[in-house]
């Protein structure tokens, strides 16, 4: 299948009290779904993941990052997904803790969960499949994972490292 690839970025930020900040997304990909804040890679530019997750750390939060306040817990690629995009996808934990929420903007508006309330949320079948039961499972750690999504909808998963 002939698609565009696109590499992105998702910051898992969570703040002191240890829930985790979710974007209600405004835009597509995702519209009216609840996801990790993040974005695609300035490509034409040579942008690294790290630079990425530190731009749009500060463009979507606020928070001003150094590579070193991120910590590499997963990556993921799609392969097809929703029948429009391939997706390569660098998952972020950011080691600060937020102190505040973050006022809404153009992308969607942000709140808090505690962990057991994500999977009550309106979350993309992808997320709610494997990525966070991997995220959470591997979290300290490292997972690398590969879904080829079918257009009937079944998504077929292969876990292929974790620490």
């Amino acid at each position: 299948m002939s698609l565009p690839y696109k590499i992105a970025t998702l910051l898992y930020c969570f703040n002191e009290a240890g829930e985790i900040l979710l974007l209600e997304r405004a835009q597509e990909p995702n519209r009216g779904f609840w996801s990790p804040c993040g974005g695609k890679l300035k490509m034409d530019i040579g942008e690294s993941p790290y630079a990425c997750a530190c731009r749009e750390a500060q463009e979507e939060t606020g928070l001003q990052l150094a590579p070193s306040d991120l910590q590499l817990a997963g990556m993921i690629s799609e392969h097809g997904y929703q029948g429009q995009t391939h997706w390569l996808m660098f998952l972020f934990e950011v080691k600060v803790k937020l102190k505040s929420l973050p006022p809404p903007m153009k992308e969607g508006h942000f709140e808090f969960f505690p962990r057991e309330k994500i999977f009550d949320l309106n979350i993309p079948q992808t997320d709610r499949e494997q990525i966070w039961p991997w995220f959470w499972q591997f979290r300290g750690g490292f997972f690398a994972a590969h879904c080829h999504c079918h257009a009937d909808g079944r998504n077929e998963w292969t876990l292929e490292e974790s620490k």
